[in-house]
């Protein structure tokens, strides 16, 4: 059976990828569309291809009228939690590429899938390049646990960090050792210049820049005596990198209950 998917964000960067993609795979059909600003238009023609039948819905609560299966969230950092719990309990899993969320956020969504007996999979990002940098980071703070992340994004971005740096630093919160860096609250001068603490425990520092001309790059540092090691995951202009996760996580969220966090937890 095909899986009927709800795209939020239908005509936003990725969105506008995402849709004729959608459209391309035997398995999926598109039985919705959501985006304030091209409501009423058909979907198809709003992303610049043939049209396809799908009228866009200017709220996802008219979109979600129609029968579907997942909802796919490329929205905004502010409405992507109402989007998803308002998805989850109308017995739609779905697929978050919205950044924006924190741990509470999570812990939330988390509660609300399994009472409706579905699944959510979240991630800071969907390029298969990205989840490799977040596998090969976890790798080295098993063995190295001085480490801390630069966020690369653009001056517009809303929010900070991005959602590729927050998932990344909270997964190697988990798995680093003591850290040898003095304490930020022992740190004299400027203290917030050592960056957001992001994670359980100890955390690890983010330092988040924003700035004209960079689209997202993201970089974890280590550091031991009289050696460095640096993996780092760059961005371009295009929003083609996401399509492919966010593919493979549209097919797999069926069979998961309540949150799962990561692009990385599917690909074994």
């Amino acid at each position: 059976m095909a899986i009927r998917v709800v795209m939020a964000g239908a005509t936003g960067w990725v969105g506008k990828a995402l849709i004729p993609a959608i459209a391309a795979q035997k398995d999926f059909i598109l039985a919705g569309a959501v985006s304030r600003s091209a409501a009423g238009q058909d979907a198809g023609r709003a992303v610049g291809m043939d049209a396809n039948g799908v009228t866009v819905a200017a709220t996802l609560d008219e979109a979600l009228a129609a029968p579907s299966d997942v909802m796919v969230d490329y929205t905004k950092p502010n409405v992507v939690k109402a989007n998803t719990l308002l998805a989850i309990s109308k017995g739609r899993h779905v697929v978050i590429g919205t950044s924006g969320l924190g741990a509470a956020d999570y812990a939330e969504i988390d509660a609300a899938a399994r009472t409706n007996g579905v699944g959510v999979l979240a991630a800071g990002n969907f390029s298969i390049t990205a989840t490799l940098m977040k596998r090969f980071a976890l790798m080295a703070a098993m063995y190295v646990p001085d480490v801390e992340v630069i966020d690369y994004a653009s001056a517009k971005k809303p929010d900070a960090p991005s959602g590729t740096a927050r998932e990344l630093a909270e997964a190697l919160a988990e798995v680093r050792g003591k850290s040898s860096a003095r304490p930020k609250a022992d740190v004299s001068g400027v203290p917030e210049t050592r960056g957001g603490t992001v994670g359980a425990g100890e955390g690890v520092q983010v330092h988040a820049l924003r700035l004209p001309f960079y689209i997202l790059s993201c970089e974890a540092l280590f550091g031991l005596p009289d050696e460095r090691l640096t993996i780092r995951h760059d961005a371009g202009s295009s929003a083609a990198p996401y399509v492919a996760g966010t593919l493979l996580a549209i097919r797999r969220v069926g069979g998961i209950k309540g949150l799962v966090r990561g692009l990385d937890a599917l690909m074994d």
